[in-house]
């Protein structure tokens, strides 16, 4: 449905309520906007209808460019899960982050240790700001940041409640044992453990043999124990609770779709043309097989968008629309691998790259924001912006000082004012990536993006790309315009700092060397 939306006017608000103390504890709430961010996993830029997708129908989350800001040219923080999550919630970039790469504790077995590297204690997390000024908050979906009891979990840095995967590897598998709450183990009533990642050689005997087998409608499986509804759904119960008390509440919801494996209820599934599969994913690349590989990974996005229409659906019955902003991104561009079709449904808008790269199919992003009466309803805009700048821009909307610690205050930007349409908003100074496992770096300055590549071979490589003119980065300018690259190559050395646990092969030292170590946290 649409939402229409009336500009809130506080001082007026105020002084028509003056009178109570109750009508006063209602001003101060709705100067202090809630705030939900929706962090989704894998997603590419061009997968959302309002950037252009054709196959995928994503009705609610285009409301959400529809009532608000799309912007054009948004970017996340890392070509991979946890770090992009370490980036939007401490506001530093991956030269200053704490979690830089997907380190793994433990294997894939049910009994092995479940986790990824965690955030230090002393870190301050988006939700712990906010926490400070009265915020309730919750966190939903994939954490990454920490696995259970260490110091980096999610009720140890900054969350209310937290219900959903804590593992990273765990999350794999959409119909899983157990997820988390609140830090305790949540069986999933019926569950049996199977493998996240298997082949086949030859293709099953009927479609229902592939549900039966790999979750949705076998013992393992079915609808009622599909983890993310398990998570949507005391989601919206959480929401709806919070939404109806005076203090104002951060949701954080890092949906785990449409990272892979490919598995989502039937009736997403049939949604879409049969006609899309001609042959079934047998796991050749990884995953879970499926037997209708483009129509599942449609469903799953089509899965999430319904979610995310229950979230702005569960704002507006309860009357606090018009005080939510709404930001809604994803964690890094799609994946190449487990059956998805990134040709096919297009999903890095025809840039160069994928998941795990620093190109711009690896980082370039969907990045939207609403928030009624403050921000333009559907504007575009080409103001570049990243997830590294939740963090200022959230505390900015909610007028909360700037953060104090200088990697923040330097590395974060608000773009606040470009949400609200001001055409004098101040410009980003620059972006600056870095990725140890693609050995690579690169940093955007204007049109101008420079990478680095080939620092595991000792080997370093720069490329220099006028996105402007090149947005696919087909053409290296570097030969042509040396003082650019210079220029940039300045910044991508004063961007990164030596990182105990992810240090940079040839930046920090001998690449061999680097690469053979065994850190731990």
């Amino acid at each position: 449905m649409i939402r229409a939306f009336m500009p809130l006017s506080i001082a007026a608000f105020a002084v028509a309520c003056a009178s109570t103390s109750a009508s006063d504890r209602e001003a101060d709430r709705a100067a202090q906007p809630n705030v939900v961010v929706v962090f989704v996993d894998d997603l590419g830029a061009g997968e959302l209808g309002c950037y252009g997708q054709r196959h995928i129908q994503t009705p609610h989350i285009d409301s959400i460019a529809r009532d608000g800001v799309r912007f054009n040219s948004a970017y996340t923080g890392s070509p991979v899960c946890a770090p992009s999550r370490c980036v939007l919630l401490t506001g530093k970039h991956s030269g200053h982050a704490e979690v830089r790469a997907n380190w793994e504790n433990g294997g894939w077995g049910p009994e092995e240790p479940e986790g990824q590297w965690p955030l230090s204690a002393g870190e301050v997390t988006l939700a712990e700001r906010l926490g400070d000024l009265g915020y309730r908050t919750a966190g939903y979906g994939k954490w990454g940041l920490g696995g259970p009891g260490t110091r980096g979990a999610p009720e140890r840095q900054g969350f209310d409640h937290f219900y959903g995967y804590l593992c990273q590897r765990v999350a794999h598998n959409y119909y899983p044992t157990h997820l988390w709450d609140d830090g305790e183990r949540a069986p999933i009533p019926g569950a049996e453990h199977f493998k996240a990642h298997q082949k086949l050689q030859e293709p099953l005997a009927s479609v229902d043999e592939y549900y039966a087998r790999f979750g949705g409608d076998g013992p393992q499986g079915g609808a009622a124990r599909y983890a993310p509804q398990l998570i949507a759904d005391d989601m919206i119960g959480w929401l709806d609770d919070a939404a109806q008390e005076d203090e104002p509440f951060f949701l954080y919801y890092a949906s785990v779709i449409p990272h892979l494996a490919l598995q989502v209820p039937r009736e997403y599934v049939e949604r879409y043309p049969t006609e899309w599969d001609a042959a079934p994913y047998l796991g050749q690349q990884s995953y879970l097989p499926h037997p209708s590989p483009r129509r599942a990974y449609a469903g799953m996005i089509s899965f999430l968008d319904d979610q995310v229409g229950r979230i702005l659906d569960t704002l507006e019955a309860r009357g606090v629309a018009e005080n939510t902003v709404v930001l809604f991104t994803s964690d890094n561009g799609a994946t190449y691998v487990g059956g998805v079709d990134t040709e096919f449904f297009e999903s890095h808008d025809q840039r160069r790259g994928h998941k795990g790269q620093l190109y711009e199919g690896g980082v370039r992003v969907p990045f939207l924001a609403s928030w009624p009466g403050h921000f333009p309803a559907g504007a575009l805009s080409d103001h570049v912006v990243s997830t590294v700048d939740v963090t200022a821009t959230v505390l900015d909307l909610v007028g909360a000082p700037a953060a104090t610690d200088p990697h923040v205050a330097t590395d974060s930007v608000s773009f606040a004012a470009a949400a609200r349409g001001e055409v004098d908003a101040p410009a980003r100074p620059y972006l600056y990536w870095e990725y140890r496992p693609a050995g690579a770096q690169a940093v955007r300055q204007g049109d101008w993006k420079l990478v680095r590549t080939g620092l595991k071979k000792g080997a370093p490589q720069l490329a220099l790309y006028d996105l402007s003119a090149d947005p696919a980065e087909s053409e290296d300018l570097a030969a042509l315009r040396p003082e650019v690259v210079s220029a940039l190559e300045a910044l991508m050395e004063g961007s990164h700092e030596p990182s105990e646990g992810f240090p940079l092969p040839t930046v920090d030292g001998d690449a061999a060397e680097i690469m053979g170590r065994k850190t731990r946290p």
